[in-house]
């Protein structure tokens, strides 16, 4: 929401700067997202004067171009080259002078430089109307009337407005605030504690009242719809372009001026925050307005010229023909007011917040007016804002007021009377406000005492305070107006201790997604809504099926995701269509499904990665990343929260749709995570067209197995360690998952890791078989190993190997 600093100035004296005012706006919940200045023309016309051109000749290298002498007012005369058509000696004209930057109409700002034009000086720029952001001619220079005075600054002349803006961040609790009204009672509050301030509201003592009935009579016909419905017909309109000063109030706040009726309705709407609108009289039918709903199906065709059809709920206001208004929302394209009106009808209206928020929301219709009805407008302003429109349409417009205002309002919305005590304020605020204070800003607030005692006060809260309601929100009104910045910290606090269990699953995702980053990963956070195309490549387990989302957007969004890796996929994709082809990424997230009436929720951190292990260089091609990579990056975050990778890890192979190559990880049967190369199928229904390597980790059982104690870095071993290698050759068919589990379990106690560093299979091993050569690394604790203990581990593993995997041992 856009404020205006020179608007809120019509409300209230005020002193302080653009920037102090942000500043207390901020503190007292009126957050001001941006302050920026506002001129009525862009650049204010820094750099422009009047000037008259003293001579025109024309240029010698060129056939277009005039060379002038301008005199600016200066005391120097100035050699301009012109190309204008019409520019001649004794003209008042337009002059930026060098330095000056203009703002055209159309196109990007520019500097005017000296320079010089097919051989000859010019020293600034004699400027169109167009140049300079006036309007859109472009024919010729500006002529001024004769007896313009040379010298005036441009802005000056053009009486160029300034303002400051404030960019309000209002949440949605704040309807009070979204008018200039609104947040001038505010600063009368925070303004007043040292000096009352005067809140001025507009003067309507012009506005003459009639005792005749309105031609127009209104029938409200459904009163749960609208609360108060309020109506004035005027005569003798003259629709026409608004003066200056309205146009300009209405730019500041970033409204486009449309004509003066409906300029005065969009003021009335930012200045009081009561949203009006304006009806052509003659177009309506048989001079009476209905306000009801009409049946469901009832084409109707609003101002954007786009025929919508109502559902039956929406709130309308008709004449005996049909709709001429979505109420609160959106008009009609049938009875705005156009440049033939002469008369009108201008409504002004309290409706139900929860009528017109599902209204807007059914036709995808958000407006100024459909923000301040949502949120609740104030019942007992209708009629003042009548009277304060009726007095500006008979300034600007011409207009006359046909009849006294038509007032429907039935049941008088009863303002919201309320307890204080004072020791309820001090134990919700933390300190003893002062009693006069307290006082003070209540009546600021436009808050009635009722009663005052000793010890509490009974309060009447007005109508436009729709989100106070209980003694907290009362406190909250205080409090923001005494500065929550003014209560003080006891001198003594109190603290419990929170007991934790551990693992605190927090601090654990913290590790993991640290290490991530360190190492060159970067998070993501997709959507847990997916295609339901998806279950057509990857398919729920047996026994369950994907959860459905009833009344889905969109196909794209029909279900809950039953895997992470299609999310990530999307964003894979999406990357890589921007040329960002070396990837890793990871997300924390859920997948849900349903088994029978049962639903499954399981958290998963999730890795993706593709593409080159490094940028591109001169030397050669980076190699891709492998499944042996993304197996160290499982080890190294099991290893980063304390799990140890040792021989109690069991490696196997898995048969999983998503994978063309995948493996899980087990501990103790406990299955902790899966990882492989994604399956080309689910690749190419992502339209993924390059490798993607992908694992999950289960974090349910990942939590159970991190250490509840805390890690403590292990002392340096004291003794050297010792590598002994060794090649067999074994069935193919055996994994070296397997070769890794003998060896521990044959020696746990001296070896320490071990390592596959060559493979081969070829005709000179034999059909079926292969050639394994690995490393084995061996270290005592206790002492330093002796060639006759080494050889004796190194014997019972060959052993082993000979005895559960047929192996041939060569020794290196």
């Amino acid at each position: 929401m856009k404020i205006s600093f020179n608007w809120l100035q019509q409300f209230l004296d005020i002193q302080e700067t653009p920037q102090k005012i942000s500043t207390l706006l901020t503190d007292c919940g009126l957050e001001v997202e941006h302050l920026e200045a506002w001129q009525s023309i862009a650049g204010g016309l820094e750099g422009v004067v009047t000037g008259e051109v003293l001579t025109c000749v024309k240029h010698p290298n060129a056939d277009r171009l005039n060379i002038t002498t301008v005199d600016t007012g200066d005391g120097v005369i100035r050699q301009i080259v012109c190309g204008a058509p019409n520019v001649a000696a004794g003209q008042k004209v337009i002059v930026a002078l060098p330095g000056a930057k203009l703002y055209p109409t159309k196109g990007e700002p520019f500097e005017i430089k000296k320079s010089k034009i097919r051989g000859e000086n010019s020293e600034g720029m004699i400027c169109a109307e167009d140049e300079i952001g006036l309007g859109e001619s472009h024919a010729g220079i500006m002529i001024l009337p004769e007896n313009t005075v040379v010298g005036t600054p441009a802005g000056e002349y053009f009486s160029v407005s300034s303002d400051f803006i404030f960019e309000i961040g209002l949440t949605p609790n704040r309807a009070d605030a979204a008018s200039h009204l609104g947040v001038s009672r505010d600063l009368k509050a925070l303004l007043g504690k040292d000096v009352p301030v005067e809140l001025r509201m507009p003067d309507i003592s012009n506005y003459k009242k009639f005792t005749s009935e309105s031609e127009i009579s209104v029938d409200v016909r459904d009163e749960e719809g609208c609360i108060r419905y309020s109506g004035l017909h005027l005569k003798n309109i003259e629709v026409k372009d608004s003066p200056d000063w309205l146009k300009n109030r209405l730019k500041s706040i970033g409204l486009r001026p449309i004509n003066n009726i409906v300029d005065i309705t969009n003021y009335i709407m930012h200045d009081l925050g009561q949203p009006l609108h304006a009806f052509d009289a003659d177009k309506i039918q048989n001079n009476k307005i209905i306000v009801g709903t009409l049946p469901e199906g009832t084409p109707f065709t609003t101002l954007d010229s786009v025929e919508r059809k109502l559902n039956g709920t929406e709130l309308m206001i008709s004449d005996e023909n049909g709709g001429l208004c979505i109420a609160g929302v959106f008009g009609g394209e049938g009875s705005g007011v156009t440049e033939t009106t002469t008369s009108i009808f201008l409504e002004s209206a309290c409706f139900n917040s929860v009528r017109v928020r599902k209204s807007a929301k059914a036709h995808g219709l958000h407006t100024d007016s459909s923000f301040r009805f949502e949120r609740g407008t104030d019942p007992e302003m209708t009629v003042f804002a009548l009277q304060r429109a009726a007095v500006l349409i008979q300034e600007i417009a011409g207009g006359v007021a046909a009849s006294e205002i038509v007032d429907y309002y039935p049941v008088k919305v009863p303002a919201n009377r309320i307890y204080l005590s004072f020791e309820y304020l001090k134990s919700i605020s933390g300190d003893d406000i002062p009693r006069p204070e307290v006082i003070r800003i209540l009546k600021d607030l436009q808050i009635s005492i009722i009663e005052d005692e000793s010890d509490w006060l009974l309060l009447e809260v007005p109508a436009f305070k729709v989100d106070v309601t209980r003694p907290a929100d009362i406190v909250e009104e205080i409090l923001r107006i005494y500065g929550y910045n003014t209560i003080g910290l006891p001198k003594k606090m109190s603290i419990s201790l929170s007991h934790f269990t551990k693992p605190n699953a927090e601090e654990v995702l913290s590790v993991l997604s640290g290490w991530l980053v360190d190492n060159g990963f970067n998070e993501i956070l997709t959507n847990s809504l997916t295609k339901v195309s998806n279950l057509d490549v990857l398919p729920t387990a047996k026994g369950t099926e994907a959860v459905q989302v009833l009344n889905p957007l969109s196909s794209d969004l029909g279900i809950l995701r039953h895997q992470m890796l299609q999310t990530g996929l999307e964003s894979i994709a999406y990357n890589i269509n921007r040329r960002q082809k070396e990837l890793r990424f990871f997300e924390t997230g859920k997948t849900y499904l349903k088994a029978g009436p049962k639903y499954i929720e399981q958290s998963f951190l999730s890795v993706w990665i593709t593409g080159a292990r490094n940028a591109e260089f001169w030397k050669g091609k980076s190699p891709d990343f492998d499944i042996y990579y993304l197996k160290s990056v499982v080890f190294s975050l099991l290893e980063s929260v304390g799990i140890k990778t040792d021989n109690k890890v069991s490696i196997k192979e898995i048969e999983n749709a998503a994978y063309n190559q995948g493996l899980s990880c087990e501990i103790g049967g406990k299955l902790l995570a899966q990882f492989g190369v994604v399956n080309k199928n689910v690749l190419k229904a992502a339209d993924v067209s390059q490798p993607v390597l992908y694992a999950e980790l289960h974090l349910a059982e990942l939590l159970k197995l991190v250490p509840v104690t805390d890690e403590q870095a292990p002392e340096p071993p004291k003794f050297p360690e010792v590598r002994r290698d060794l090649s067999m050759l074994l069935d193919r068919k055996v994994h070296y998952a397997e070769v890794e589990k003998i060896a521990f379990a044959t020696e746990p106690s001296l070896l320490r890791s071990v390592n596959l560093f060559d493979v081969y299979e070829g005709e000179k091993v034999g059909e079926g078989k292969k050639s394994y050569a690995l490393s084995f690394i061996l270290r005592d604790n206790e002492a330093t190993l002796q060639d006759k203990k080494i050889d004796a581990v190194m014997d019972k593993l060959m052993a082993q190997f000979e005895q559960k995997l047929g192996a041939i041992i060569r020794k290196q």
